[in-house]
């Protein structure tokens, strides 16, 4: 007996909300930093590589609140392209420091428009209560859901 799926389903698991909702969301800001052969990963990483210049690996996962391998795995294309350079650490021997290069630099500031529009999207969709609510909410839950 095979069962008719219910068209006003809606799930209670917050994880499938929230990754929905991620996916949506990266998806617009993919869309408008595509011009610019970046994806929203890319973008972050890159935005923060400019505020933290010199960061080691480890440090800047936990800022991204990403693994450490896949932030790795996101560098490469960056290095390749000439963005990022990884040089040893001083500090820590095994570990590396990521710095921004010029043409990195270049190319986070060239690709702002495509992350503001992205933003006013979101922006105009939430509206300004909202979106000043779920940012505070969102940032309570990553800093409160810490291991």
């Amino acid at each position: 007996m095979s069962q008719t799926p219910q068209r006003n389903f809606r799930s209670t698991c917050s994880a499938l909300r929230f990754r929905k909702a991620a996916r949506r969301v990266t998806q617009i800001y993919d869309h408008e930093l595509e011009p610019f052969g970046l994806t929203i990963t890319q973008y972050g990483i890159l935005g923060h590589l400019f505020h933290f210049g010199g960061i080691n690996v480890g440090a800047l996962a936990r800022k991204l609140v990403m693994d450490p391998t896949t932030l790795t795995r996101n560098l490469r294309p960056l290095e390749r392209q000439g963005y990022v350079t990884l040089t040893p650490d001083n500090d820590d021997r095994r570990g590396r420091k990521l710095d921004l290069t010029e043409a990195g630099r270049a190319r986070y500031k060239a690709a702002r428009p495509g992350w503001q529009a992205a933003q006013d999207r979101i922006a105009a969709t939430l509206g300004p209560e909202n979106g000043a609510i779920l940012a505070d909410i969102i940032d309570g839950m990553i800093e409160n859901l810490r291991d």
